[in-house]
């Protein structure tokens, strides 16, 4: 059985001890981010000089930079509670109603894709967050009463990667906002050699070298390829990770030199070959390579942005000339000349 599927006690798989092993206690623990980090370090030690609960927080940016990681983290701060849920979880208004009224002074409510919670959920969320009750209608029709309950101090973190599709008056609820970017090369360094040594992973400066720089910028990816090429250093080679084997490892995932699987050298094939360099539209990059248009936006296409390979325009997404030579395919004159028109 592979590694990533075995059930540990507690109905735990060896993946998700290792992910909760490697995430940060403290503020100190944690790599990159240093503005949001110093901004979060001042709120928490205000807040404990007035012995108040921090005010309401919400995280924003790509998948897997550490939304989730940095509200555990924040609860270690201020040794409180963290109470887990996710936007979609939420169904109803009284699914909402029965976390609220669990909820102790001081304790922290995370709500990852915070942006996928229903209007009736949300409705009962704005007092909540900013008057601390909370509204519960009994009855029907005529005979309908409101009471209204108070709700001790708690802080609300949410986390989402698509911001623009939060309610506004969800999002002005959230006393500070602070966007997540990409890590650069040392910090990826530095947290792929810190996971190596929590893991008890042998690995020489290449080694992670080589994991860093094909991680996309982000801890998510690189702690999954350090796991992955764990595996492979100790059933093909002789459990150390150096350059030459991570390199043979993630050849074998279909991983090239800057990060890229194949399914995003699949969106970059499907707008050149298909459709001409581009531009074409989201969805139909969907449907040519049968993927959810919402997860290229999400996952995939802020990394090719960001190393430049696509462009987004009024007409859709067309692919630039440095992701025609990535693929070694010739750049058209013409296709140039089309992109400066759009641009």
């Amino acid at each position: 059985m592979p590694d990533d599927q075995r059930v540990m006690s507690g109905g735990k798989t060896t993946s998700d001890r290792d992910s909760i092993a490697l995430r940060p206690k403290r503020l100190a623990d944690m790599v990159g981010q240093d503005r949001l980090r110093e901004n979060l370090s001042i709120i928490i030690d205000a807040a404990a000089a007035r012995e108040e609960p921090i005010d309401h927080l919400l995280f924003y940016g790509p998948p897997g930079l550490g939304k989730t990681s940095l509200a555990y983290v924040i609860s270690h701060e201020v040794n409180t509670n963290i109470r887990v849920t996710a936007g979609p979880a939420i169904e109803r208004a009284g699914d909402l109603a029965a976390i609220l009224t669990h909820l102790k002074k001081g304790d922290i409510l995370f709500i990852d894709e915070v942006h996928r919670l229903g209007k009736a959920v949300e409705e009962i969320l704005y007092p909540a967050m900013e008057d601390f009750v909370l509204d519960i209608v009994i009855g029907k029709g005529p005979a309908a009463k409101t009471l209204r309950l108070n709700l001790p101090r708690f802080t609300v973190i949410g986390a989402t990667t698509r911001l623009a599709l939060l309610a506004a008056p969800l999002r002005d609820r959230f006393g500070a906002r602070f966007r997540l970017d990409f890590y650069d090369q040392d910090a990826m360094e530095r947290i792929v050699r810190r996971a190596a040594g929590l893991l008890d992973v042998e690995i020489i400066p290449e080694g992670v070298i080589e994991i860093a720089r094909r991680a996309r910028g982000t801890p998510r990816v690189g702690l999954r390829l350090l796991r992955r090429v764990r595996d492979f250093a100790e059933a093909r080679a002789d459990g150390i990770i150096t350059a030459e084997v991570t390199a043979s490892a993630l050849e074998l995932m279909e991983i090239d030199e800057l990060g890229l699987d194949e399914l995003d050298r699949r969106i970059l094939s499907t707008i050149i070959v298909k459709f001409g360099g581009g531009p074409v539209g989201l969805d139909t990059i969907a449907a040519s390579i049968s993927e959810d248009s919402a997860t290229i936006m999400d996952v995939y296409e802020p990394y090719l942005l960001q190393l430049g390979f696509i462009d987004r325009t009024p007409r859709g997404r067309t692919c630039t000339a440095h992701a025609y030579s990535h693929l070694d395919i010739p750049f058209p004159d013409e296709v140039s000349s089309n992109q400066q028109q759009l641009l």
